[in-house]
């Protein structure tokens, strides 16, 4: 094989697997959400379907002919790739909710196979290159570096470029197509004989194709960090129901803005009403946006009111205003990019409120959980000003226990809003922290939840000691949030 060739394959091999497992997070997301824990099942299968594929092909390439072998790997690898979608479907169906062994598990389904047969390319190549021992440090060297290359060039184009230009299948589609081609021309051109290998792999993708295409999607609409759908509530005509991956994200009603369906939605307007009662009007920060349910009930019932919303996804965004009935301007903006980069353009003393329910999956994104994150609210809440974060978490409550911590740090008083069963570490759910550095009237906020028929309770001063029980807080170096929601039994 022509030596520019040979670099071609083993570039486009090695780029094709990095491709599939940048794809493979967002292709789970729907199933297991999005977290660190996502990824790193995801890599850990991918590598070791690269260790595996290495080695079998090193031996496989020793004992058949690689002018015979190199094509057929190259097919399979097409065809596996196309069956990845149905399977990753049919398995995440199967296997609800996240964790460890879940993601583990679909990972494996869907990308293990095609990354240990792609794999085996090298190995092939370089045999096939290797015409004396005088020269196989060259060639074996040349042809590695190509590779780390072809992963390089793989991880940055699809990340940058592939994720936000266009959905996960078109672009697995494709990617399999071409390695099928491109692996039939291989085997046309190199093999001696024609055997049936060829023609059972080009069975195998149309079978995948076909599987591929009639599989349903679970997402409406996928950004570069959501798969989403929206959901008419049957119950409510102008109820719709946002879910980002795995999520129930935001509730919203098209025609009534002032209508809260989630507990913590309700809960954070308890705390607004107890600070600031009468409607009077704030200057508000939302950190994420999603439905954009909390900016339009205040900007409906508190005129005068000021909500800029720190999104960071772009397309949610579009799809609130196109399907969600959001209209902006008028008391409320947008500011798309990450929270942590665009809060730190704010002036200091600029808000009365800041509003933390921004969400990767079912956990908080770690920089935005940190003390120095929280610093950074402090800084721009004015003397007396409030803020309020929505969080989830599960048994034991690591997560929910160190961010209370962490706030404690920074804030003068703090308080946990939430059912007594929550906040006894009986079950887990959403929690509401809220703080400020002038004492929280936590009698007024009970009334609030009275008033309006819920029956949370309000845990500050030695019972919120009590719910923290030591935890340790979060920073920039020390932020595990996906390890502390993941319950240990």
């Amino acid at each position: 094989m022509p030596s520019i060739l040979a670099g071609l394959v083993v570039f486009a091999t090695t780029a094709a697997v990095l491709v599939m497992e940048i794809l493979a997070g967002r292709l789970l997301a729907p199933y297991v959400g999005v977290s660190l824990e996502t990824y790193t099942g995801i890599i850990g299968v991918v590598l070791a379907g690269i260790s595996l594929g290495a080695w079998y092909g090193g031996r496989l390439a020793d004992r058949v002919d690689p002018r015979r072998l190199l094509g057929p790997l190259i097919m399979a690898g097409g065809a596996l790739a196309l069956v990845t979608v149905p399977a990753v479907a049919m398995a995440g169906a199967a296997v609800p909710g996240g964790g460890p062994a879940a993601i583990v598990l679909l990972a494996a389904v869907g990308f293990f196979a095609p990354a240990a047969v792609l794999s085996a390319v090298p190995p092939s190549v370089v045999k096939l290159q290797l015409a004396n021992l005088a020269e196989t440090g060259r060639i074996v060297g040349w042809l590695s570096a190509l590779g780390t290359a072809g992963a390089i060039v793989g991880v940055f184009v699809t990340g940058f470029l592939l994720v936000a230009a266009f959905p996960t299948r078109p672009v697995l589609l494709g990617l399999a197509v071409a390695l099928i081609v491109g692996g039939g021309i291989l085997w046309l051109w190199l093999s001696p004989r024609r055997d049936r290998a060829g023609a059972g792999l080009l069975a195998l993708a149309l079978v995948g194709g076909a599987l591929t295409v009639a599989a349903s999607s679970p997402c409406q609409f996928e950004s570069a960090y959501f798969c989403g759908h929206i959901e008419a509530d049957p119950t409510r005509p102008s109820g719709r129901l946002l879910w980002l991956d795995a999520l129930r994200h935001s509730y919203v009603d098209l025609e009534n803005p002032a209508h809260l369906e989630f507990s913590y939605s309700k809960l954070i307007a308890d705390a607004l009403a107890a600070r600031w009662p009468d409607g009077e009007p704030v200057d508000a920060i939302h950190i994420g946006g999603g439905g954009f349910t909390l900016p339009r009930f205040i900007r409906h019932t508190r005129p005068g009111s000021t909500n800029q919303v720190l999104e960071i996804d772009p397309l949610l965004v579009e799809v609130a205003q196109s399907r969600l009935g959001l209209s902006t301007g008028d008391g409320l903006t947008v500011d798309v990019g990450d929270a942590r980069l665009s809060l730190a353009g704010h002036a200091s003393d600029s808000a009365d409120l800041v509003v933390g329910d921004a969400f990767g999956g079912r956990a908080v994104p770690w920089h935005l959980t940190t003390r120095e994150f929280l610093a950074e609210i402090h800084r721009v809440l004015r003397p007396g000003g409030v803020y309020a974060m929505n969080l989830i978490d599960s048994p034991p409550l690591g997560f929910a226990r160190a961010e209370a911590a962490t706030l404690q740090e920074v804030f003068a008083h703090v308080a946990l809003l939430a059912p007594a069963q929550r906040v006894a570490g009986d079950e887990g759910g959403n929690f509401v922290l809220v703080a400020s550095d002038e004492p929280l009237d936590a009698a007024a906020i009970e009334s609030q939840i009275a008033e309006r028929g819920g029956a949370e309770i309000v845990a500050d001063g030695e019972a919120l000691d009590a719910f923290i029980d030591g935890a340790r807080s979060l920073t920039d170096d020390f932020a595990p949030v996906d390890q502390l929601l993941t319950p240990r039994r």
